[in-house]
């Protein structure tokens, strides 16, 4: 984390060792690659509560992501709240409306067609929680005085993904929503100015009557999402 304050590198013993033999760890990784392979992104939930326990636990995996000088540039606002969500959800359709209507190309539109998407957002209100994900741009000490964050996006993004991996690890499903513009959630959520919000996630259990688009059982092979330079 930042200080003000001169702190200077101390090297610790590495506190945790989790390596396992090749054999083990290639057991494990084939599990766990099986096992995210069943992560899917659904807007169809069970409107019963989650104990808010399990959401901060998440919360606290995804705090635990590598960032740029270890700034941690992040924040994740949790929202149970139905009148908050409900505003969300009114100020998300009304971008949506726009974005339907002509603010997106036609190409855009057509990438999205097999997705099935569409203006109306009910997730926002029926998924027991929405967590908004934040990015820190800047930090601003207690006496006020502002410093640099470095790799904001990079950093962000990883700790998302970390949060969406706890969250399908506790058996929960959630969905990446990106309203745009999203400067409404920053007051909303009681945020300094130095915040972007740059995603919304819908989570809970998964309804009865969820479905996922067909298209997004269809990922690219390993041989186009990888490249090896083998040691000769």
């Amino acid at each position: 984390m930042y200080s003000s304050s001169t702190v200077r590198y101390t090297p610790l013993p590495l506190p945790d060792r989790v390596q396992k033999s090749d054999a083990q760890a290639l057991k494990e990784a084939c599990d766990f690659r099986d096992y995210m392979r069943k992560r899917h992104s659904v807007r169809v939930f069970d409107p019963r509560p989650i104990p808010e326990a399990i959401i901060a636990a998440c919360i606290e995996a995804a705090g635990s992501a590598p960032s740029g000088a270890n700034h941690q540039p992040w924040h994740f606002a949790a929202i149970s709240d139905p009148q908050m969500k409900a505003r969300i959800r009114a100020a998300a359709e009304e971008e949506e409306r726009a974005f339907y209507s002509g603010g997106a190309g036609d190409e855009w539109l057509a990438a999205l067609e097999p997705i099935g998407t569409g203006e109306e957002k009910p997730h926002l209100t029926t998924a027991p929680w929405l967590i908004v994900v934040f990015a820190q741009r800047y930090g601003v000490t207690q006496e006020g005085t502002r410093y640099k964050n470095y790799y904001v996006p990079e950093s962000v993004g990883i700790a998302t993904g970390v949060l969406i991996t706890a969250l399908h690890h506790a058996g929960l499903v959630c969905l990446c929503h990106t309203p745009n513009p999203m400067k409404f959630l920053g007051p909303l959520c009681g945020r300094p100015a130095q915040e972007k919000p740059v995603m919304i996630l819908p989570v809970g259990w998964p309804g009865p009557e969820a479905t996922v688009p067909a298209v997004a059982k269809i990922k690219k092979p390993l041989a186009e999402i990888m490249s090896v330079f083998r040691a000769s």
